[in-house]
């Protein structure tokens, strides 16, 4: 079994200030947290992004990653610069991206479309790679990892040395689904993305989903990836603090084995 510690995605208390997320993982025994670009560590601002940096090494835990929107191939070369010196600003050495134009499932691209999403995806790996930094693609519906065959693809067509992908499961995908995919694509998996979620998007306490997650997490086979892994918490029941509390501990179960 892959060793992972608990994380948090930022994005699961979208409207708290940073200190007070920082404080809650804190206290709740999370060990790194993956700070989003959208709200709480905006690209291109240096400044909030070494502070943020600083109040999170203070309080003892760790920038697992920086949750960019980068879309590829929706985006300009000064974005991606932005992105990547605001990660550095962070002291973050991973950075999450998003395979495909935002909220457009595999089937919708053409052959020629696919291909420049697989260029630009290219592109940002070796920008990366100038900078020293890994980048993981974000596992998600609507996107060209929404599928096991589109993400197989992505898989081949991108063999770059510094190049992984996230893990989650789509809301309400069976089991059997789910360990399809972490067998097929286990050798490039960097972190993963936790929540307990319906088909329907409806949000469940994680003790419910224990057992999936279990059975995830056992399967997972060796990855090239050498860094520290971390499971993130992404989402919980109501956006609940005490929920969450409740979800971390189920969590550190999980991830020891117990």
């Amino acid at each position: 079994m892959r060793i992972f510690e608990p994380g948090l995605c930022s994005v699961t208390f979208r409207s708290m200030p940073t200190q007070v997320v920082i404080e809650l993982a804190a206290a709740n025994g999370i060990k790194a947290i993956e700070w989003g670009g959208d709200i709480h560590v905006p690209p291109g601002d240096l400044d909030n992004a070494r502070d943020v940096a600083a109040r999170t090494a203070k309080a003892g835990l760790t920038v697992s990653s920086y949750g960019s929107y980068i879309f590829a191939p929706d985006f300009a070369p000064d974005d991606v610069t932005a992105t990547l010196d605001t990660a550095k600003a962070l002291g973050t050495s991973h950075i999450r991206i998003w395979p495909g134009s935002r909220k457009r499932p595999s089937v919708d691209y053409a052959p020629e479309e696919r291909r420049a999403a697989t260029d630009a995806l290219a592109t940002l790996a070796r920008r990366a790679d100038d900078y020293g930094m890994t980048i993981g693609l974000e596992y998600h519906p609507n996107s060209l990892t929404d599928t096991l065959p589109s993400s197989l693809q992505l898989l081949q067509d991108l063999p770059m040395p510094n190049l992984y992908f996230y893990w989650q499961p789509a809301p309400g995908l069976p089991l059997d689904d789910a360990l399809a995919e972490i067998s097929a694509l286990g050798s490039r998996i960097c972190h993963l993305h936790v929540f307990a979620w319906l088909s329907d998007a409806s949000r469940l306490p994680l003790r419910e989903r224990a057992d999936y997650w279990r059975a995830c997490v056992d399967a997972l086979p060796a990855s090239a990836w050498t860094k520290p892994a971390y499971a993130m918490l992404e989402f919980v029941k109501g956006d609940n603090v005490g929920q969450f509390s409740e979800d971390v501990a189920v969590l550190s179960e999980i991830l020891a084995g117990s």
